[in-house]
């Protein structure tokens, strides 16, 4: 069993694409972060201020339910995670994920992908979800990111 896992929310299928190319790269396993109820394009339409990701984005305490859990977190001690930047911070299906876990000193590395948006204060969002886990800013990366680049990524963070 590897000691690394990548897990990822994925909304329209870029962060998944990084994703398992970032597991393949560094040999991790791989876990899809899905919510209960999928998104639909009209839920992620940001230009509507009553879509379903703006209204939860509104409110950075709700917690939207993660349809599956990973069953051997205990295994692991250096967890990627990936999601799509929305409003310039993590879903807070990410907040979800990282409450549903004891990750007392385990290593969280977030990546992300985004179409021109930066990370923001992603990190501070995060922290209090895993406060007791070692909390690292990765880097967004483009959809055409290769399995290679992925690779001298990882290996640089000499984690």
């Amino acid at each position: 069993m590897s000691k690394k896992l990548v897990a990822y929310f994925s909304a329209s299928g870029v962060t998944e694409g990084v994703a398992k190319k970032l597991a393949k790269a560094t040999g991790a396993d791989i876990f899809e972060i899905k919510p209960v109820t999928k998104y639909t394009e009209e839920d992620l339409n940001w230009r509507n201020s009553e879509s379903r990701s703006s209204v939860e984005m509104k409110n950075r305490d709700y917690r939207p339910p993660v349809s599956s859990k990973v069953g051997n977190m205990e295994d692991y001690s250096l967890i990627f995670v990936g999601f799509p930047i929305w409003w310039y911070v993590a879903p807070t299906i990410i907040n979800t994920f990282l409450e549903d876990y004891n990750l007392s000193g385990k290593t969280i590395i977030i990546f992300a992908t985004s179409g021109g948006s930066p990370m923001g204060k992603t990190i501070e969002e995060l922290k209090d979800s895993c406060p007791l886990a070692k909390l690292v800013e990765g880097r967004i990366f483009k959809k055409n990111i290769t399995e290679a680049e992925l690779k001298a990524w990882a290996e640089s963070l000499k984690l």
